[in-house]
């Protein structure tokens, strides 16, 4: 069966074998909502290949996966879809490929572009949530603004060494220059000087995923107006109002 006739299953009421652990949490009409979702991951390495597998697993319709760079040997150490045998090959068209071997409902479009000012519009254009997966201030801070404009809504996660981030940044409200410019952090790569343990992305891909699909359906509450600061190397959460 595909995604049609699993929407078709759901709108009967029945459910999909593989959806049914996702029923009691968000329901059928949760479900249904996904697998109509369009998502942009702007990033396809150690946080947005975690959110990308999350995601299509959740069964989240359509994902554009948006990321120019090549896999080297450096990320194997982190990125979920870095392999041995494929170092060299796009982050993204490898996303897309093991999609299609996870959920035939889930439609992966891999584009092979860095985000730029020249392309962002073009690249978040009927997308329901963006989702930044991205490690540079400057890329994130487009992101931001092209979202706002486009009044979507922007998952964001940053990590670097034990700790990482996620805030969710609705349309009317306060982007992530706010952020990054009360940290000092706009000219920084602190991500790239700490360097990025295997767990810390996969923690803050997992909230961000989970960030997407409340936003999707409608269930539970966002980070919105919220950071989350993640330690874990101390196990220290904690949330800050922004």
């Amino acid at each position: 069966m595909g995604k049609q006739e699993h929407l078709g299953l759901l709108e009967n009421g029945q459910i999909p074998e593989r959806y049914k652990g996702n029923i009691s949490m968000i329901g059928i009409a949760g479900q249904q909502r996904l697998l109509s979702a369009r998502v942009a991951i702007i990033g396809a390495g150690g946080l947005g290949g975690n959110i990308i597998e999350l995601l299509a697993r959740q069964g989240v319709g359509y994902l554009r996966v948006i990321d120019g760079d090549v896999f080297t040997a450096q990320n194997l150490n982190r990125q979920l879809f870095a392999t041995e045998l494929n170092l060299g090959v796009n982050k993204a068209e490898a996303a897309a490929s093991r999609i299609a071997s996870i959920n035939s409902d889930v439609c992966a479009e891999a584009v092979p572009l860095m985000l730029s000012e020249e392309n962002a519009q073009k690249l978040l254009s009927g997308m329901d949530v963006a989702v930044d997966a991205l490690d540079n201030v400057g890329s994130r801070l487009l992101l931001s603004k092209t979202a706002q404009q486009m009044r979507i809504p922007l998952v964001h996660g940053a990590v670097a060494g034990f700790a990482g981030q996620v805030t969710t940044v609705l349309p009317d409200s306060k982007g992530l220059e706010t952020i990054y410019q009360t940290t000092g952090a706009a000219d920084s790569n602190v991500e790239k000087a700490l360097g990025n343990l295997a767990a810390t992305p996969a923690i803050v891909a997992a909230i961000q995923a989970q960030e997407v699909i409340k936003l999707l359906t409608g269930v539970g509450e966002t980070l919105s107006g919220r950071l989350l600061h993640i330690n874990s190397k101390r196990n220290i959460f904690r949330v800050f109002d922004i």
